[in-house]
């Protein structure tokens, strides 16, 4: 893994994470998932992303391969669940985890995740909270491979979303 950067993206590095969703777009909806086929993630969604400090990315070289939105303790969607989180306290949420298709079958989302949790101890925050599409086998067994605990169903504009929470050990 070393031989990836995992940083904040730059506003100048948009055009690259925005193609790298397209792909990870067209994948879903070639897996025949409705998961973000309704206009989002698009660009405003990226640069929105950066503007606040939360658009992360895992570059090869100078080759942006990976991007990711980390969050600390801000997803108004996670206030209410159709069941019950592990933890209530600080939490960082993982959303539009997304790999550049040449860099696909290497196991980097598995890797992401492992800096994800890293990024969480380094702030002192126990608490990772994710969700996912329903038809979304892939993430779906990452969440099992890693540990995640199903916690219920959240909402996002309407749809339901499966949550999951992992809380770290120090």
């Amino acid at each position: 893994m070393m031989k990836y950067q995992f940083r904040k993206a730059l506003d100048s590095e948009i055009p690259q994470i925005w193609k790298i969703l397209q792909q990870a777009i067209e994948r879903r909806k070639n897996d025949g998932s409705n998961q973000w086929q309704n206009g989002y993630p698009n660009p405003e969604t990226i640069q929105n992303d950066i503007a606040k400090g939360n658009g992360y990315v895992l570059t090869d070289q100078e080759t942006v391969i990976a991007y990711s939105a980390v969050i600390i303790n801000d997803e108004p969607a996670y206030l209410e669940i159709d069941g019950q989180w592990l933890t209530n306290g600080d939490f960082v949420v993982i959303h539009r985890v997304a790999i550049s298709e040449d860099y696909l079958g290497q196991g980097l989302v598995q890797q992401m995740f492992g800096l994800f949790e890293d990024f969480a101890l380094e702030n002192n925050i126990h608490s990772i909270k994710v969700d996912t599409n329903f038809d979304n086998p892939a993430m779906l067994r990452i969440m099992d491979k890693l540990g995640y605990t199903y916690c219920g169903e959240v909402f996002f504009n309407g749809s339901p979303r499966k949550a999951f929470e992992k809380v770290l050990k120090v």
